[in-house]
């Protein structure tokens, strides 16, 4: 427009054409008219693109508000849900339920501690058997190498089962693998009962490897059938007595294995034998319990036997809230719900959890306590006290942890999985170096001899409180339905890989390092403290899609901030998804996945409301419908 009037002007000026000043400036008037009225047009489209974007943002603004009033009334349903399921308590079908299965662990229990009483008898079985098939005499040093086999095949054996728990759970049920795995119990404990009569002990070796399969087998199906029954404000301490049953596993094999019973070249068949008791006892009790509710429903999607089996074990008719928490769990682990160990180990999401699992089921292991429980006879001898002394202390050890874990077992639930395992890991570092101290100075100090079986107890007793149980449940807690039998049997796996280890390189450990053989595990001990304290989380009152919460946005202790209040806005979406139409979920999907405040300053959780680019505007977000049932 300006070039057009200069050059007007120009004309004009110069007089090129003869116009008359009136009719030029009519001209000039038109076009600036023009030019005026064109802009006008412009401004007013601009102005009502940025109403209809500012309607736009309002509108959004609206919507989260919505969202948000939604997700809080969510908020609070989820609230008296899992407060109706802290409420629920213990009923007569549950406890038998739980004792049927605990008869798993008691005989991981009554194996373990069942070959460490009869140790001379067995050597010289073994002297006897060796000398009439060859003519002459075995050295005392193989002696003690085919006696650490028959100690340690059994965890061989414990690896092969517990490797494979996570397969026979998926396939045949938690109750019924524990009912199929009853017929290796029984060929186990038949073969270790025939074995002196067989005048074989390559017959004791498969024995011990049998019952080691049947046994990791347990220590794989028990805790996580266990876990999945439990109501949630019961679950640690249910928990904990598979950790009683094995404490009276072993406290029923040391009393058995003393000389006035069956410690004799006689009866240590039968000693070894009697593990066919539980076994029978199982296969008694075990058809009447019910299946896993979480199996039934989740893995194997038969809702109407799930709520029968809840029924039975809650001794009510009201396990709506049961059924919701699960269907919850089933929707968060939709995208995980065959997966399998290879899928697991490499899960970004399911790696922090797996490595904590595998971390506390190694600092079990390898805290020293099977060393205490295979070798403790000898143990006490060196310490200094005579042999039919070192026995019965032997005894005060599973007097000890059948005691500890039974106060326990109302800590685990009050005082939390996290804390207890801490005071266990320190409790048991202290006396390790105490155990130490004692081996040192025995020799000049006759009193010393009694220190150290102080020292020894006490070691139990801490173990007792703590790192006894808690690898067990807590294996189980971190996972949901999907991963957690995968989980499980890798778990297992490297518990039984350092069971075996303990049980054959203590010998050669204490031959080389005499004195100071505890100052290995009092290192390992430290070092699985620190994890603890920095990595573990505490699981206590969780359900398990908010303890997978916490490793979803972050694992570990720095995640708790965070976890109460996402791992609740979660649960309540997911737990009444179903109610909610497609439109509705869409606009929940937008409040679920915003992102959160970063810890560098800037507030990212906030609205962005810059308008949207005019060629792109943003589909207005459809209103939430709050159906009444929902809230």
């Amino acid at each position: 427009m300006s070039m057009n009037l200069s050059a007007k002007l120009d004309e004009l000026q110069r007089g090129d054409r003869q116009l008359e000043t009136t009719v030029a400036l009519c001209e000039i008037r038109t076009q600036l008219l023009e030019s005026c009225q064109s802009e006008v047009s412009e401004v007013k489209r601009d102005m009502v693109a940025i109403k209809h974007e500012l309607d736009t943002v309002q509108q959004v603004k609206e919507e989260i508000e919505e969202l948000r009033v939604y997700v809080d009334r969510l908020e609070e349903h989820s609230h008296r849900r899992k407060l109706r399921l802290l409420e629920q308590g213990l009923t007569f079908f549950l406890s038998y339920a739980i004792l049927a299965a605990v008869l798993g662990m008691l005989q991981f229990g009554y194996n373990t501690g069942v070959i460490n009483a009869p140790e001379k008898n067995i050597e010289n079985f073994m002297k006897d058997v060796y000398k009439d098939r060859y003519g002459e005499d075995i050295s005392e040093d193989s002696v003690q190498r085919l006696y650490s086999v028959a100690v340690s095949i059994f965890a061989i054996g414990g690896m092969l089962g517990g490797f494979s728990g996570g397969i026979i759970a998926n396939r045949f049920g938690r109750k019924g693998g524990l009912l199929l795995n009853n017929v290796v119990g029984i060929l186990g404990a038949c073969l270790m009962g025939c074995t002196k009569i067989a005048h074989s002990y390559e017959m004791l070796f498969v024995g011990r490897f049998v019952i080691g399969v049947n046994c990791g087998l347990n220590t794989s199906l028990v805790p996580m059938y266990i876990s999945e029954i439990a109501p949630l404000n019961l679950r640690g301490g249910l928990g904990t007595v598979n950790q009683l049953a094995v404490t009276i596993g072993l406290l029923v094999s040391q009393v058995l294995g003393i000389e006035q019973i069956l410690g004799t070249n006689d009866g240590w068949p039968v000693l070894l034998g009697l593990a066919i008791c539980p076994a029978v006892l199982q296969l008694l009790l075990l058809p009447l319990c019910p299946e896993s509710p979480r199996y039934l429903l989740i893995t194997k999607q038969w809702e109407e036997e799930a709520r029968k089996a809840l029924r039975k074990l809650r001794a009510s008719n009201q396990v709506e809230e049961d059924i919701e928490e699960m269907m919850a769990e089933q929707r968060a682990q939709q995208t995980e719900s065959t997966i399998s160990m290879t899928e697991l180990i490499c899960s970004p999401t399911l790696r922090a959890p797996l490595v904590i699992g595998v971390v506390m089921q190694l600092s079990q292991q390898l805290s020293g306590i099977n060393a205490v429980f295979y070798y403790s006879t000898s143990l006490f001898t060196t310490s200094g006290l005579p042999p039919e002394r070192a026995k019965f202390a032997t005894i005060g050890i599973g007097v000890i942890m059948v005691g500890m874990t039974l106060v326990s077992i109302p800590l685990m639930d009050r005082t939390g999985r996290r804390t207890l395992h801490l005071y266990g890991l320190g409790g048991m570092f202290i006396f390790s170096i105490f155990i130490t101290i004692s081996f040192l100075i025995k020799e000049m100090i006759d009193w010393m001899s009694y220190l150290s079986v102080v020292s020894i107890l006490s070691f139990v007793v801490f173990f007792a409180v703590g790192p006894g149980s808690i690898p067990w449940m807590i294996t189980a807690e971190l996972f949901s339905q999907g991963p957690r039998p995968a989980a499980m049997s890798i778990a297992v796996l490297v518990n039984w890989m350092a069971n075996f280890l303990v049980g054959i390189c203590f010998p050669s450990m204490k031959n080389h390092l005499d004195n100071y053989t505890f100052l290995p595990f009092s290192a390992f001990l430290a070092i699985f403290w620190i994890f603890t304290y920095k990595k573990v989380p505490e699981t206590k009152n969780k359900t398990f899609e908010e303890i997978l919460a916490l490793f979803r946005h972050g694992n570990g202790r720095s995640s708790l901030r965070n976890s109460r209040l996402y791992g609740s806005m979660l649960n309540c979406v997911n737990a009444l998804e179903g109610h909610i139409p497609p439109a509705e979920r869409a606009a929940l999907m937008v409040a679920e996945e915003k992102p959160r405040p970063d810890t560098s300053g800037s507030d990212q959780s906030s609205v962005d409301v810059r308008p949207a680019q005019p060629e792109r505007p943003p589909p207005p977000l459809p209103p939430p419908r709050f159906p009444s049932s929902a809230v």
